[in-house]
């Protein structure tokens, strides 16, 4: 029986950019040569009859600039008759996708778009929120858990040597062993609809950086959407990427035959478009295992909100500025052969480098907003702007009062990683490159349990 207060509504939008615009998430130039796949913007809307929220997934790295997001949020809420605090953009993260946004003061990033797409995005988007308001109608809510085992792999390792690096290569007989704890669990809203298409919400964390080149895919979190609903003709499927920072497809020790469809990449990694077909087709098996015996729960009331914390800079010390001017300039000048190092070691360097020149004179701290979506006293959405960590995610949901909470990276904004305290004082490439000091983990999770109270 279907509630009379709960309502959902679903919208689908392409966003596949131009041949020619930046390919960004690594630190070498790529641009869109070709298409795999396109990329979608696939937006939820919900209502409790007095309040409307939009839940919006689209296939990019990230959204980048804390005042353009604030802009696209109300562009989003104008359009679809909601607050601003109501409008949630989670960026799925892909790697052969276009970035957008602008920059704010002082913050560079790695995003090389152009006021083109800026404004074809946000016209998107604004129109695939009002299309998913304009679709509302009664349902329920019920929630499953499942794991997909074997496909997601901590990417940060203890070497041998005492050292950490990320991604140390396949087999690698110098490493000691893998720091920090997977979360392999597969995060399931059901919610059917009597008069139109039952609505799946999938969450999953890893890096979707499993395609690689510089042709357009949404890599594997695209593929979970189009595997579940070739399985669910009648299911319209949302994913969203939850905790990531720290891990990728990478398996560092094969079994036989896991390797099939990849090869070796520019930096020690193994990528191949099979492969992220093969971890869409294990996330989407997963939800689809529990899709029939979810748990139905009470959907109302509708709550969000969103909070920003101000959270200290990893600012450079003086001593270590020449090093880092020097290794910043051979990079930009194309001179990578005269660092010494390769591989990881040199994406790790120059994104140090280019950390300290760009907060050698601050600021000295950085707002992050916060955001959430709640539905009824069991389910809530806990929207982080970066890339945290998996322990930031376990911890969040071990303070919250909801019975599933999902936490989604890259939401409302896209402000670089978030390691944990712990890896500041190891190193890495995600540490290391981090704009902020090691707090950060601890702020968001002190942050987000505190709105989600």
């Amino acid at each position: 029986m279907h509630s009379e207060s709960f309502k959902a509504g679903f919208a689908r939008v392409d966003i596949t950019p131009p041949l020619g615009t930046t390919i960004v998430g690594y630190f070498e130039e790529r641009h869109a040569k070709g298409l795999l796949d396109n990329l979608e913007a696939n937006a939820l809307a919900v209502s409790d009859g007095e309040r409307t929220a939009v839940l919006i997934a689209a296939d990019l790295l990230g959204i980048e600039g804390v005042a353009f997001n604030a802009s696209l949020r109300r562009r989003i809420a104008a359009s679809a008759g909601v607050p601003e605090d109501a409008v949630y953009v989670h960026a799925t993260h892909t790697h052969t996708g276009p970035g957008a946004g602008k920059t704010d003061a002082g913050r560079t990033g790695l995003f090389d778009g152009t006021e083109f797409y800026n404004e074809f995005l946000a016209s998107r988007l604004a129109d695939v929120a009002r299309m998913a308001v304009c679709d509302l109608s009664p349902a329920t809510l019920a929630i499953g858990h499942a794991e997909a085992k074997r496909i997601s792999f901590l990417r940060r390792y203890r070497m041998k040597d005492g050292s950490i690096r990320t991604n140390p290569g396949v087999n690698n007989p110098d490493i000691a062993a893998p720091i920090g704890e997977l979360d392999e669990t597969v995060r399931v809203l059901r919610i059917r609809r009597a008069d139109a298409s039952d609505i799946a919400v999938v969450n999953f964390a890893t890096h979707p950086d499993v395609v690689g080149g510089e042709l357009i895919s949404g890599d594997w979190p695209a593929f979970v959407r189009r595997t579940f609903e070739r399985a669910e003709p009648n299911v319209k499927c949302l994913f969203f990427n939850g905790a990531q920072g720290d891990v990728n497809h990478v398996c560092t020790d094969p079994r036989p035959g896991e390797r099939e469809g990849l090869h070796p990449d520019f930096d020690d990694v193994d990528r191949g478009y099979e492969h992220a077909q093969h971890m869409g087709r294990a996330v989407a098996a997963a939800a689809l295992s529990v899709w029939g015996k979810c748990e139905p729960i009470k959907a109302t009331p509708l709550r969000y909100g969103i909070k920003t914390i101000s959270v200290p800079s990893q600012m450079p010390k003086p001593e270590e500025m020449p090093k880092a001017r020097a290794y910043a300039q051979l990079h930009r000048e194309g001179r990578d052969a005269e660092i010494p190092f390769t591989g990881m070691a040199l994406t790790t360097v120059v994104a140090e480098a280019e950390r300290m020149v760009l907060l050698e004179h601050g600021p000295e701290s950085f707002d992050l907003p916060l955001s959430i979506v709640t539905l009824g006293d069991a389910v809530a959405f806990a929207g982080i702007p970066g890339e945290p960590f998996t322990e930031i995610g376990r911890d969040i949901r071990a303070q919250s009062p909801f019975k599933m909470t999902i936490c989604t990276c890259l939401t409302n904004g896209s402000c670089g990683y978030f390691p944990v305290a712990s890896a500041f004082a190891e190193g890495g490439y995600e540490a290391r490159s981090s704009i902020f000091a090691s707090t950060v983990a601890n702020d968001i999770v002190t942050g987000l349990a505190s709105l989600l109270r």
